[in-house]
C-alpha cells in the first residue's frame, strides 16, 4: 500500500491518519544493520508497480458461496465477488469516479451495502445495491456523513449513523431490511463515537475520546434515553469496545487501565469490576465474534506487525491458523455459518491476497491474484525491526529497507519516512512506493518516533503537547542513525511523510533547517490553527481530544504558532515537493498553497502537485502512479544530481 495509507485500519482513530492505520519492550533486541551483501536487482518502472491490485474489505455472502471486496484492479475501487473455492473475479459496480467499499451483504438476499463519497470529501453516503444492478442512496442527504453500523440479530434491520440532525452528532437509524423505512434508534447528543447496538436493541455502546490515550465506553439506554458511563476510571486510561457478544448481548472492551498494553476485559460477576479476558505482551487492537459467538478472533499489534489469534470460546482454547502462508493478517472475516474464515494476507515482498479457510479441515484457498506479474517478489527487499536511541536515550523503534545494490563501495541516499497521525504506526506488510523508492536505490527508514501506537501507552503519549519538538527530534536523530550504516551515503538523506508525516517534513525543515536535503510533503498540516478550527465537525467529541494532545487554538495560539511551520518558512531553504488533494477535508488546500507561495519567496526550488479529484489519501491509481514517479524524479534531482534521469517505462 502507499506509504501515506493507513496499513492498518483498525488502529485509534487518529486526526491525520490519511485514508483509502511506555518503554518499548527491553525483550525485543534491536536489530543487526542489514550485512553488505548485493545481488543484481531488475530496476522497475512505477507502472510495473501500479500493475498490483489493492483488495480489502472482505464479506462473505449469505450462502458462504462467494467473498465480496473491494479492488482497485479497474484503476478506481469498485466491489467484485469471485468464488470461496477460487476462480476470475467479477466486478459488481463499474465507477469510474468516486471510489465504493463494500459494508455489509444482506443476511437473506444477494443485496449489499456499499460506501461513496465524492472525490475524498469524506461526505460518504450508504448505497443498496440490487440483484438486477441497481444502486440506491438509502442517506440522500443535501449534507452529511453516513456510514453502515451492521445489521439487527434477527436479520429484520440494519443500523445507519448519520449527523443529517447535528453536524456534531452522529445518531444511529434502524432501516428495515425489507423496505427501507427508518426510525432513529439513538439520539447522540454528546457527540460520542458510535461502537454497536445490542442483540435485543435496548443499548447501543458509545465510545467518548477524552484524550488521544484516556476514552470511556457509555450505554445509551434506548427506552428512556439516558447514558452511563461503563469505565469511570481515575487517571489515564483507554477504554473502547472490542465487540458485543451476538446472543448474550456481553461487552467485551479494549483497555489499558492498570496496564502497559491493551488487553480484552469484559464485566465480572462483581458490579463495577472487570474480568480478564484476553492479554498479550504488545496491544491488542481488535477483536471480534462470529454469528453465534462460537469463535472469537484477536489481533494484536507485534513489533510492528500484526498477529491473530482465533479462539473457540466453548471450548476455550486457540485454534492454530494452519496451512496459510507465512506473512501478516490484518483483516479476518467469519462467515455467516461460522465455517470458514476469510483473511487478507501479506509480506514485505507480495501484496495483499485473500485466502478462505475451511475451519473444520483447514483446507485453504487462495481467491485473489493481486501481485503485478511484471514484479519479480526476489528484487523487493525485506523489513528489518531496527531501533535506535534518540538524544534523550529513548529507544525508537523503526522499519529498515535496504536496496540490494547498496554496499559499503556503493553508498545510497536514504530517506527517513514519517507516517500519519499523530499516533499512527509504520507497520510491515507490502508498500508499493516504499518498494519502488528501494529498487530505485533508496534506503527507507520507517520512523516510530515517539507518540506512534503499538509500543505501549508511555510511548504513545510522550508527544503530548511536544509536536514539533521531540518527537521531530527523533526524525533528526534518524539521520544520524543512517548516517552510521556503512551503505548509507550520510550527506544524500531526504525526509518524507504524509498526512501528519508531512507535518513533521515541514516542522524539519523550518526547525531544522540543516537536518535533511530535501523534503516531500503529502497533504500536510502548515498551520495548526487552522487545521484545528477546521476539524470536521463528524468527528464530534474526538475534535476535542486532539485538542487536548496537539494545543487548544483559543487557549494556546502562540504555542501553535511556534510549532507551525507556515509562521517559520523564512527559515526553510532546502528543495520541498508539496503534494494536496483539493477535496481534502482534513488538511485543507490552504495549507499547501500558503506554505508553497511562502518557501518560493525565500528563492528555493519548491514543486506543487495539486490533485484535483483527491481528498486525504489516493483512491484513483492514475493519482498513486502521477505522484510516485513525480517524488521519484524529485529525490533524483536533488540526491543523485550526476544520475537524475526519470525511470525508464
Amino acid at each position: 500500500m502507499h506509504v501515506w495509507k493507513s496499513l492498518s485500519r483498525l488502529l485509534a482513530p487518529t486526526l491525520l491518519l490519511p485514508l483509502l492505520g511506555a518503554a518499548p519492550p527491553a525483550a525485543v533486541p534491536a536489530a543487526k544493520p542489514a550485512p553488505a551483501v548485493t545481488r543484481p536487482s531488475k530496476q522497475y518502472s512505477v507502472e510495473q508497480f501500479m500493475g498490483s491490485t489493492v483488495v480489502m474489505a472482505p464479506v462473505f455472502t449469505s450462502d458462504g458461496k462467494q467473498l465480496l471486496f473491494s479492488s482497485n484492479a479497474s484503476g478506481i475501487f469498485n466491489v467484485h465477488s469471485v468464488p470461496v473455492g477460487g476462480g476470475k473475479p467479477t466486478a459488481l459496480t463499474r465507477s469510474k469516479t468516486d471510489s465504493i467499499r463494500v459494508v455489509g451483504v444482506f443476511p437473506r438476499d444477494n443485496r449489499f451495502l456499499f460506501e461513496r463519497d465524492k472525490g475524498g470529501d469524506e461526505q460518504t453516503h450508504v448505497f443498496v445495491r440490487t440483484p438486477d444492478g441497481k444502486e440506491k442512496d438509502l442517506t440522500p442527504m443535501k449534507k452529511g456523513v453516513a456510514h453502515f453500523l451492521g445489521f439487527s440479530r434477527d436479520d429484520s434491520a440494519f443500523y445507519i449513523t448519520t449527523n443529517e440532525r447535528d453536524p456534531g452528532a452522529m445518531d444511529v437509524y434502524r432501516h428495515d431490511a425489507k423496505t427501507y423505512a427508518r426510525t432513529l434508534l439513538a439520539q447522540n447528543d454528546k457527540g460520542f463515537g458510535v461502537a454497536g447496538v445490542a442483540p435485543d436493541e435496548s443499548w447501543v455502546a458509545l465510545e467518548e475520546a477524552v484524550t488521544t490515550s484516556d476514552g470511556n465506553v457509555w450505554r445509551y439506554d434506548v427506552a428512556t434515553k439516558t447514558l452511563k458511563n461503563l469505565t469511570p476510571h481515575t487517571g489515564t486510561a483507554s477504554y473502547r469496545v472490542g465487540d458485543i457478544h451476538p446472543v448474550t448481548g456481553e461487552l467485551y472492551v479494549i483497555t489499558d487501565d492498570g496496564s502497559e498494553f491493551a488487553r480484552v476485559v469484559r464485566p465480572a460477576k462483581e458490579a463495577g469490576k472487570w474480568e480478564e479476558v484476553e492479554k498479550a505482551d504488545w496491544d491488542i487492537i481488535a477483536t471480534e465474534f462470529s454469528r453465534s459467538g462460537a469463535f472469537r478472533v484477536s489481533l494484536i499489534n507485534v513489533n510492528a506487525g500484526i498477529e491473530v489469534r482465533l479462539h473457540d470460546v466453548k471450548a476455550g482454547t486457540q485454534v492454530p491458523l494452519t496451512q496459510l502462508p507465512a506473512g501478516m493478517i490484518s483483516e479476518a472475516i467469519f462467515s455467516r455459518d461460522e465455517k470458514q474464515l476469510a483473511v487478507l494476507l501479506e509480506t514485505d515482498r507480495s501484496s495483499a491476497n485473500l485466502y478462505v479457510q475451511d475451519l473444520a479441515t483447514k483446507k485453504t484457498t487462495r481467491v485473489t491474484d493481486t501481485m503485478s506479474r511484471e514484479l519479480d517478489s526476489e528484487d523487493l527487499v525485506e523489513a528489518q525491526v531496527v531501533r535506535f536511541k534518540s538524544f534523550d536515550g529513548m529507544e525508537i523503534p523503526n522499519l529498515l529497507f535496504k536496496p540490494h545494490q547498496a554496499t559499503a563501495q556503493n553508498k545510497a541516499p536514504a530517506i527517513v519516512y514519517v507516517h500519519g497521525g499523530p499516533g499512527g504506526e509504520t507497520t510491515r506488510g507490502y508498500n508499493d512506493f516504499v518498494q519502488y523508492l528501494v529498487n530505485h536505490g533508496y534506503v527507507v527508514l520507517g520512523i516510530n518516533n515517539r507518540g506512534s501506537a503499538g509500543y505501549g501507552k508511555a510511548f504513545f503519549k510522550a508527544d503530548d503537547q511536544k509536536h514539533g519538538k521531540d518527537p521531530l527530534r527523533d526524525c533528526v536523530e534518524a539521520r544520524k542513525y543512517l548516517a552510521s550504516l556503512p551503505y548509507v551515503d550520510g550527506s544524500r538523506v531526504a525526509i518524507l511523510g504524509g498526512s501528519y508525516g508531512g507535518y513533521m517534513v515541514l516542522a524539519a525543515l523550518a526547525f531544522h533547517p540543516d537536518a535533511f536535503d530535501v523534503g516531500v510533503d503529502v497533504f500536510g498540516v502548515s498551520n495548526w490553527l487552522r487545521t484545528l478550527k477546521s476539524m470536521p465537525p463528524e468527528w464530534g467529541a474526538f475534535r476535542q481530544a486532539m485538542m487536548q494532545e496537539i494545543g487548544d487554538p483559543e487557549k494556546q495560539e502562540a504555542m501553535l504558532k511556534e510549532i507551525s511551520p507556515l509562521f517559520h518558512a523564512d527559515k526553510i531553504k532546502k528543495p520541498l515537493f508539496v503534494v494536496q488533494g483539493a477535496n481534502d477535508p482534513r488538511v485543507l488546500q490552504a495549507e499547501s498553497d500558503d506554505i508553497v507561495a511562502a518557501v518560493k519567496k525565500n528563492g528555493v526550488p519548491v514543486e506543487y502537485l495539486l490533485l484535483p479529484d483527491e481528498g486525504h489519501g489516493f483512491k484513483k491509481k492514475k493519482n498513486e502512479a502521477e505522484v510516485d514517479r513525480r517524488t521519484l524524479e524529485f529525490l533524483n534531482r536533488h540526491l543523485k544530481p550526476a544520475t537524475a534521469t526519470a525511470p525508464k517505462p
